[in-house]
């Protein structure tokens, strides 16, 4: 046993960012490749000797190889202690849980979220700080620059791999490390939180649940939470056991990839609640018996009825949400009185403001919600805070919706998303969008009066820091909202979301349908940005 210095040569990779590093995983096991990001993290993070770490990922292909690169090379750096989910597995969520509990300096974190997962597919790999979230763009940007000029790694050489299938503490030359249990840290906060007895007594009186884990992740949490703690029966949990390759499927939780959910959803015996979670843990559906819950309105639901939840019956400091997220929650933040946020997609930017405690609650339209019990979305926190609100309200998933439409009205909303399209066509489409936004400027558009045409750029309140080009925004003068963005969580392409939504005081002259009420705004979308003719795509890949 001996620490090595391995000379290596630099990679000039794409930038983590605050989501991490993802690649297909052929990349990730090409030589000195993840291990030149890992040591470009702890040159970023200097002297580490005598600190704890965590370690963990969604279980996917090329996880539990990953994991024994970084411990290697943890205990070359110094660390003291390493803290390590048993076989490798800790949910996104859960690692920051882990992270805060034990004052750990930060967390390595395997997962490529909701992205499919196997030998061809994706892995992913970035680092969260003390405060359990993502690491700042400005220690991102210092990884990314490392990789530039690396030219050597110190590695722990001449070991046996660790066996992480049993709980317990092992030595790894001066390091301990501890593999724990994935769940119980994670349960335990969650039974602080939530009336776990309110919702047994739920779940015991006719009242039927399913939830997808989807092959992924929060199959072992849900199991123990949902059947083992909370008596839900046997078989609850669909697709409960966690796959390398998560069974072939597409992780993400929507209504086009989670079919297995929402067939059983729409069914004639369909179930009164549903739920899935994604790849990593962090992110959530929520189903009434045939009926779907907006992420946006999710939030927005969550935020009016946080006082009948155990954890938060003393109130809340604020909300906040992504831009391209509905207003719902605005309208219940406007008439509570509290702080709402309008920030950049991205967790971080929602840890600033938890961190100086300005917001309790936020979400993102792409299925994430969260608080600051962690410093992450969190899939089946929300599940759970469902949960209890219908423990509590005794009604369905649908009359709790129709109830807080009738009060707050509605935003009529929908994401529309082109996958893996051709980048160059994809970068064509947002700049001929960019290039109407003079012409469109105080005009008329879809009916209504165009009020602003902006990339949206956002100063964070706690550090000052700019961050630019998040989004072509259309503002209408009635508060509707066309947004074009290009995402970057693929590995294959670029994928052009375009975001559509219409307020409503009173919603029941539109009926249920999105669709059909927004239906100017998407065609207006489709003749502004002349997407189908630049991509070739006659239809989205996924609505919702």
């Amino acid at each position: 046993m001996h620490v090595s210095t391995v000379t290596t040569t630099p990679f000039v990779g794409q930038r983590p960012g605050t989501s991490g590093l993802r690649k297909k995983v052929k990349v990730f096991q090409e030589q000195h490749y993840l291990e030149n990001f890992v040591q470009a993290t702890l040159n970023t993070l200097g002297d580490v000797a005598g600190q704890t770490l965590v370690v963990g990922g969604d279980g996917r292909f090329y996880n539990r190889e990953a994991i024994q690169i970084i411990l290697r090379m943890a205990a070359a750096h110094g660390f003291k202690r390493v803290l390590v989910g048993q076989d490798g597995i800790l949910s996104t969520p859960a690692t920051s849980c882990v992270i805060r509990k034990y004052d750990a300096l930060g967390g390595f974190i395997l997962s490529a979220s909701h992205n499919p997962a196997g030998p061809d597919e994706d892995f992913g790999i970035k680092y969260n700080v003390n405060n359990g979230g993502p690491a700042p763009e400005s220690f991102t940007e210092n990884i990314y620059h490392n990789t530039t000029s690396i030219t050597s790694y110190r590695i722990l050489e001449g070991v046996a791999d660790i066996d992480l299938s049993q709980q317990g503490e092992v030595q790894l030359g001066d390091m301990q490390i501890q593999i724990i249990d994935a769940v119980t840290d994670y349960a335990e906060l969650m039974q602080e939180i939530f009336d776990f007895p309110a919702i047994k007594d739920l779940l015991a009186h006719d009242f039927s649940i399913a939830f997808d884990a989807m092959s992924a992740v929060t199959g072992p949490y849900a199991q123990v939470i949902f059947e083992d703690i909370l008596g839900a029966p046997q078989g609850t949990v669909m697709n409960g056991e966690a796959l390398e390759d998560f069974g072939g499927g597409h992780p993400d939780p929507n209504l086009t990839y989670a079919k297995d959910l929402v067939d059983k959803m729409y069914a004639d015996d369909a179930p009164d609640f549903g739920a899935a979670s994604d790849g990593d843990g962090d992110r959530n559906m929520i189903l009434g018996n045939r009926f779907f819950v907006n992420p946006s309105d999710s939030l927005a639901v969550l935020a009016a009825n946080a006082h009948l939840v155990k954890g938060y019956q003393g109130g809340i400091s604020g909300v906040a949400r992504s831009m391209p997220t509905s207003g719902a929650v605005d309208k219940v933040a406007e008439k509570l009185g509290l702080e709402c946020f309008e920030t950049p997609t991205g967790w971080k930017f929602f840890g600033n403001l938890m961190d100086a405690g300005r917001v309790t609650l936020c979400g993102e339209e792409s299925f994430g919600t969260g608080s600051d019990h962690v410093r992450e979305k969190d899939g089946l926190w929300a599940v759970l805070f469902w949960l209890n609100i219908l423990a509590v309200r005794q009604e369905s998933v649908e009359s709790i919706l129709v109830s807080h439409w009738s009060e707050f009205g509605r935003n009529f909303y929908s994401r529309h998303d082109y996958e893996a399209v051709d980048s160059a066509a994809a970068q064509q489409v947002m700049d001929t969008v960019r290039s109407n936004f003079a012409q469109l400027q105080g005009q008329q558009l879809a009916g209504r009066n165009v009020r602003l045409c902006d990339d949206f750029s956002y100063t964070d309140p706690i550090d000052a820091s700019i961050s630019s080009g998040q989004g072509l925004r259309i503002l209408f003068a009635d508060g509707s909202r066309i947004i074009f963005r290009l995402s970057g969580t693929g590995t294959a392409g670029a994928t052009i979301r375009i975001y559509l939504e219409s307020f409503e005081q009173d919603p029941t002259q539109h009926g249920l349908d999105a669709q059909d009420a927004l239906a100017d705004l998407i065609a207006a979308a489709d003749s502004i940005s002349n997407l189908k003719s630049l991509t070739g795509r006659e239809k989205p890949s996924v609505i919702t």
